[in-house]
């Protein structure tokens, strides 16, 4: 790394064997970590992993330490691909919002009726945000940020603007039903994670979360429609 570090004795500790260390504040990863993050992983190799253990654990188990050892590496040779934690998660809350942008690229942009293009946009993105352990909790936590990319709210926007609506009105509609698919697919989730545990008393068939989820878009459509 080019800097000098001696030990308590007063021996030059050469930095070959650094890997992570601290300075006034500073972080600085060794060339041991560096070797590990360039040599042998790339920042693809690390956010695909990183899903893969989001799905298997869930958000409150998903750790640097954890991603590090099914890598292999030391946790600091992570930092060399992401700064912190919070930049990876946005990675991967850019990751899962681009599978519902896949989705309704194929389906909705060339649909002749707005209605349409943002109930297929809003689905896409649930069915995206649910194929993923806490998915729409990492979404969320990163859109509240201000981190990752706008592609989401920008979708949305698109599919309203289709209406004639105005682009004030358009980002603010974007932002409302953004807010109504994050809030109702943390609460699906949640509530998945409480059946697991069995501690959910409702009986089958009491609830339909689709329905439920189709509703609220509607109401939001509707709503949208006398601004027009």
């Amino acid at each position: 790394m080019g800097f000098l570090l001696r030990d308590a004795a007063g021996t030059d500790v050469d930095d070959v064997h650094l890997d992570d260390v601290h300075l006034n504040g500073v972080h600085y990863i060794g060339r041991m970590a560096r070797a590990h993050a360039t040599g042998r992983h790339t920042r693809d190799d690390v956010a695909r992993t990183a899903l893969r253990i989001l799905d298997e654990h869930g958000l409150p188990d998903f750790t640097m330490r954890r991603l590090a050892a099914a890598l292999d590496v030391q946790p600091s040779a992570l930092y060399w691909h992401f700064p912190d934690k919070q930049s990876l998660l946005a990675e991967l809350a850019d990751r899962i919002v681009a599978e519902a942008q896949a989705a309704t690229t194929g389906r909705s942009p060339r649909h002749p009726d707005w209605r349409e293009r943002v109930r297929i946009a809003a689905a896409t993105l649930r069915a995206a945000l649910l194929a993923h352990r806490d998915g729409a909790e990492v979404v969320a936590s990163t859109t509240a940020m201000g981190l990752g990319a706008s592609a989401a709210r920008d979708t949305l926007s698109a599919a309203v603007a289709a209406g004639g609506l105005g682009e004030a009105d358009c980002a603010r509609a974007a932002s409302a039903i953004l807010h109504f698919v994050l809030g109702h697919v943390v609460h699906e989730q949640q509530r998945v994670q409480l059946d697991r545990l069995g501690l959910l008393t409702a009986r089958d068939g009491e609830e339909d979360p689709t329905g439920d989820f189709a509703f609220g878009i509607d109401l939001l459509v509707r709503g949208l429609g006398t601004r027009l």
